[in-house]
Order: C-alpha cells, then structure tokens, then sequence
C-alpha cells in the first residue's frame, strides 16, 4: 500500500464488526454489498452470537481470525466501540470506518467517546473513516468494495465523491446511476474524527481513477489547509462543491461594518472563489456540473452559439445565458452564407439559429459543424424539441458525431424525452444532455468560470517596507489596557505606520485648543467625538466634516458637546478629534473582520455611509495576493464611480488594490487585531489617497 489511506480504499481482506444473519440490519446489509458487488479480497464477519453470515465463517472478535485484515468496518452499539477499535489496533488493522453514531453529533458525552476513539486510532497509527458515517465504496474492478449499507451499486466512472450527510449518500448514488454518471470513489465521513474532507482531497489527488471531484460539505474542519490543497488541485481537474448552512438564523452581532457585512456565508464563497473550487447551489447543479464536465472540456471563452429547431426554448437559452454573464458569439458572413445553403428559407441563421421544426439530424449534423467552425464560437448548446417525425435519439447521434471534430464545448438540451435523456446518458453519450434551457446555460457559465480559472496566474503576495515596530508598541499598548477599540490617533498611526497615508489629525481638550488647532491647520476641518466605546458615531451625529469658518466651529462644538454628554462622553478626559477634510476622492473602505470558522476576511467595497445600504462589496480569506486584491475590484457594481463616471476624478486602483495589500500585511503580522475598518479612504490620485476615519479592535475582543 503507497498512500496512507490504501487500507481504507484498497484493502485487500476486510473485518465486518457487528455483521448480522437478520436481513435489513446494517451489519447483514454491509456483508451482502460486499459480496453482491464482487469485492475482490477477504470478508471476515465478526459476531461472538453466530456462526455463519451469509455463508461466511463468522468469528466471536477480530483478534481470532487467523488471517491479516487490513479494514474493519465497525457496526456495533456505542458501548461497545472503544474495545473493539482496541481489538483493531492490536490486530493490526490499519483502516477502520466506524459506521456507528452517538458520538460527538449527540453533545458532550458523545463528544468525550469520540476523542477516546481517536486516542486509540492515533495511538496505533491508524486511519478512521467516521464515525457516524455510512460508509465507503471504491468501483475500481480490482477492488470493487461497497463498505455501505446503501443499497445502491454504483457505476464505475471517474469522479470521486465525499457526503458529510450519510442520508444524502444513498439518494446521490442512485441519482448518479440514473445519470450514467461513474463514481470512482464514495466516502460518507461522518464526524471526520481522523481522515478530513482535506485528507479525500490529497488521495484523490494521486489517484489516477479520480478526474473530478464533488463534494457535500457542512463545514470545514480546517480552512486554511483546504484553501492551500484545493488551489493546487482545481489547477489538475475540477472540484465542484454544495456547502450547505447558507441561511442559517443566530449570527454573531459584528462592531464594525466589515464584520457585520461579513455573513456566514461570505467567507466560504470568498475561499471557494479563491480556490478555483465551483460552488452550486442544490445536488440537481451539482450533478448538471459534474455531468458536463465529466463529458465536455471547458470553454476557451464565453461566446456561445445555440441552435434550435424551436424558437421559445431558444429564447429562454439566451435569456439564462446573457443573465449569466455568457456572451452571444457574433457569427461571421461565411458561417450564415454556409447555413443558409441547407437550412429551409424559414429559418434563421443569427445567433440563436432557428432551423425550425422540420430540421432533422441531417441539419443538426450539418449546422454543428459549421459554427464550431466559426471562430468566433467558444461552445454551443443544442436545443431540441422533438416533433412527431424526427427520432431525437438519431438528433443527438450526429450532434455528437460533429462535434468530435472540434475540440470546442457542446452542450445539449434535449426538452420533453426524460427516457430518452436517460438511456442516452446511461450508454455513454459523450453530449451532456439536459431537459430545460437553464440548466444547460448554468453549467455552461461555470465551464466558463473554471475554464478562465485554469488560465489564471497564481498571483503573489507582496512585502511592502513598513515600521513594524511602530505598529507593534501601539498595539502591544492596547492589548496590555485590556483590549478593545484603538484611540482615532492610534489608529491612524498604525495606517501611516504601514503605509497607507492619512489626513492630518490632532487631539483636543478644550475649546480653546479646538481654536487653537485650527488656526495651525486651517479650515475646512472635521470634528470627531473621541471614544473608544462609542460607535458609529456618525449614526448618532457626533461627526461633523467640512467645517469651513470660526462660526461654524464654534456651532459644531456646541452641537458636539450636547450630543456627546447624551452618549455618555467627556471632553477634559477623551478629547476631541479633529482632522482636515479632505474634499477631493471617492469613498471607499477598506477593512478586515475576523470570522470563527475561516479567520480574517478582507474587504473592499464603496464606503462612507453608504457602505451598509448599497452592500456593494467584495471579499476574500486572508491572505490576498495581488491578483485577488485586482479581482475584488473588478467584482465591485460601483466600477464606474471608481473608474471616473460622469466626470468625476477616477480612483487610481492599483494603489487600492495596494492599500488592500497592505492592510493584508498587517493582518499577518498581528494576530492580535480583531477586525478593522478604513472608513471612508477617500480615493482619487495616488498622491492624494488618504484614510479619514479608522478603527482597529484588538486583544480580548479578537
């Protein structure tokens, strides 16, 4: 065995635990798929109550079977299962999957019976599937094991499958099957209590049955170890993934606007996004994908051609098709001249081309051929509507029989022949066939999504030149008072420390220093309430910008002093901020928060205090290269604002996407910081890019 978890998938004898002679209990049906699937290796059923299972010797425990077992699949109570992982380590055993639940999945009891478990597995080195789980199955012809207890036998194909939900397990084989779609490998992991989603990811990696991977997760166990795996193994074949829990009620209350903008699932939609991993919604996606991909490379680009025999369902293609960001190839002069040589007067030759009704295969193998000769064509999708006269088996025949010629995406949708679809996909047909336009259309947009990301750099993470050390003893200092938000000054020292050029500020803690101050710095000016335990102060009007002579300073001040008494502020003690106002720039934000499961997410998006009303943002994990900080931009609906719309000063976007990368910097080098907000970084010209409002949460409040 070469890989760690060969005993798991490529046991040569396997050891069912808890094996049964009453037909319908999980121990008589895991022996039956083992033999009724052809495993190709030894079955030894354990049970100290009988003495054969089905026609097998059966033994009392795994310690009294004579011969090596390298799997045992565990079907006992609870109560029993740590003497019999005992007996496994001191036979020898090197795989086990632990079918039974009451573990961790039933609260802290549970939870302290698992990590009793996993003490003994990692004592004897070896590798657990579960528990909780439904168990594994592996098609290859030299092993054929079915270690489940569904009672599904899948077809042997190229796609390795991992559930976190055994009552999936069994519906997805059988929709699989139905599909003709071939599964490689099946896991149900359970409580992942030892081999992890990232463990599957490694294997399948080397494996040389596997060519694409889907995956149902709830969570991820490590986040940061599945980023680094996943972005190297989406590069050598695709990784398609339904993360359930997107709506799920009771999230956290957030402090600033990062963090509350930051909802449970924009942090595994910003990794996925970074991993080049394709993330759908429902397993009817997942397997329209997985389908296509499995059948059609993917698309050099996102021009897509339709050809149709009816006029509606080409409609509704183009419709989902151009909502999905597709693009209507232009078809050239020649490719229209070539169609109308053979297509009745009636029909269309523009994109979508129209054949009409009376178009039998002929047609279709005739007009495939002559856009996917087009140039201007990246892929197509073939619509048919069958009427009476035309067998839609003979359509699809030379649909795919022309596209075999051209190394082009082709993609069908073959409406009203569900039997039809099934028998065709069951007998290996090399066209992804689908009944309704728009899941033709949507697994065409992520073919073109992953096909872009396949020509994608990595991207690098820059080293800007920073005074760490500045940064380091203001943090230090508030750490040791006990955590929570920085002063204002602290804060800006902490941006200019790294880079990110501030408007000039002072404290004050008097009128008369207010006055003072402003005859140093000149008007116009913006008065900030000081206090760390106030916040959003602009919310509660204790921000007044552009302040513009003697008269209204003194009326801000007024104003200032009352609203602040009322939220609970003192001058003489907290101050008063006071800072130029800087005229010029868009308001943007730039800001961190800290997410439990996945870390610190980084944020950009238009800011000042539309940033919570428009939502128009975008994230990514922690840390970003420079290729995600340009993406993130590119992402934003406020584009044209930022590249200069009506005659406002554009914004220079790649010192944002600096300022993006530098805020990344400082989150590497302290962990301490919590979350933190730029809000707004008033953007223009490089030169004259400055942070106006900033906050930073740091130490117990991380």
């Amino acid at each position: 065995m070469n890989h760690a978890l060969d005993a798991v998938f490529k046991p040569s004898s396997i050891a069912v635990v808890g094996a049964s002679r009453q037909q319908g209990t999980i121990g008589w049906e895991i022996v039956h798929n083992l033999l009724a699937y052809g495993f190709q290796g030894a079955v030894f059923p354990v049970n100290p109550r009988a003495k054969w299972v089905h026609s097998l010797r059966c033994y009392s425990s795994i310690r009294e079977i004579p011969d090596p077992v390298d799997l045992a699949v565990i079907t006992v109570p609870k109560e029993l299962v740590l003497d019999v992982v005992e007996d496994c380590g001191q036979k020898g055993v090197k795989g086990l999957i632990v079918i039974t639940a009451g573990f961790k999945e039933t609260g802290k009891e549970g939870l302290a019976r698992e990590q009793k478990v996993v003490e003994i597995v990692e004592r004897y080195g070896m590798r657990m599937v579960g528990p909780n789980c439904m168990g594994a199955i592996n098609t290859d012809p030299a092993v054929r094991m079915n270690a489940t207890f569904a009672r599904v036998q899948p077809l042997s194909g190229k796609v390795g499958f991992m559930s976190q939900s055994g009552a999936l397990g069994e519906v997805i084989l059988d929709y699989a099957k139905e599909l003709g779609l071939g599964i490689s490998t099946f896991v149900s992991v359970g409580n992942k209590a030892n081999i992890s989603g990232n463990d599957l990811l490694e294997y399948w990696e080397e494996d040389q049955k596997t060519e694409i991977i889907l995956l149902y997760l709830e969570n991820f166990g490590n986040p940061r170890k599945f980023t680094g795996i996943a972005r190297r193994i989406s590069r050598k074949m695709p990784i398609i993934v339904v993360k359930a829990g997107r709506t799920t009620p009771g999230a956290r209350a957030a402090s600033s606007h990062t963090g509350s903008l930051a909802g449970l699932d924009v942090a595994a939609d910003a990794l996925l996004s970074q991993c080049g991993v394709m993330r759908v919604t429902s397993i009817d996606e997942l397997f329209d994908l997985a389908k296509a991909l499995s059948l059609q490379p993917p698309p050099s680009g996102n021009r897509v051609v339709i050809l149709t025999n009816a006029g509606g369902p080409a409609i509704l293609t183009t419709d989902a098709c151009v909502n999905l960001g597709l693009t209507m190839a232009e078809l050239s002069g020649e490719t229209k001249a070539s169609l109308r040589t053979f297509l009745a007067p009636e029909a269309s030759v523009e994109n979508p081309v129209d054949m009409i009704a009376s178009a039998g295969p002929q047609e279709y193998q005739k007009a495939v051929e002559v856009l996917l000769d087009d140039p201007s064509v990246d892929a197509l999708i073939a619509i048919f509507v069958p009427p009476i006269i035309t067998d839609p088996r003979a359509v699809a025949y030379e649909v795919a029989e022309a596209s075999k010629k051209y190394e082009k995406t082709v993609l069908g949708c073959f409406m009203g022949t569900k039997e039809t679809l099934g028998g065709l996909q069951q007998t290996g047909y090399p066209i992804p066939l689908y009944p309704f336009p728009e899941a033709s259309a949507k697994a065409l947009s992520a073919m073109v999504r992953y096909g872009r990301w396949l020509k994608r750099p990595q991207g690098t993470i820059p080293t800007y030149s920073v005074d760490r050390e500045k940064a380091q003893a203001i943090l230090m200092k508030a750490v040791e008072r006990g955590g929570g938000a920085l002063e204002p000054e602290e804060a800006m020292e902490v941006m200019a420390a790294y880079g990110i050029a501030v408007a000039s500020w002072k404290v004050v803690f008097s009128e008369k220093e207010l006055q003072d101050c402003v005859g140093e710095m000149g008007f116009p000016v913006v008065l900030k309430v000081r206090s760390r335990k106030i916040l959003h102060k602009s919310d509660l009007g204790l921000v007044i910008p552009n302040i513009a002579d003697l008269d209204a300073l003194k009326e801000a001040f007024a104003s200032l002093s009352q609203k602040g008494r009322s939220a609970g502020w003192n001058l003489p003690e907290e101050g008063l901020f006071v800072q130029e106002f800087v005229k010029e720039g868009t308001e943007t934000i730039v800001g961190m928060a800290t997410d439990p499961g996945f870390g610190p997410l980084l944020m950009v998006g238009l800011g000042g205090i539309f940033v919570e009303i428009l939502k128009d943002v975008s994230f990514r994990v922690h840390p970003v290269t420079d290729l995600d900080a340009r993406e993130m931009l590119e992402e934003l609906k406020a584009g044209p604002i930022l590249k200069g719309a009506r005659g406002e000063t554009p914004v220079d976007l790649e010192y944002l996407a600096e300022c993006i990368l530098r805020v990344s910097q400082l989150v590497s080098d302290f962990h301490e910081i919590g979350s933190l907000d730029i809000n707004p970084l008033k953007c223009s010209t490089k030169e004259k890019t400055r942070a106006v409002d900033v906050r930073i949460l740091v130490g117990k409040e991380n």
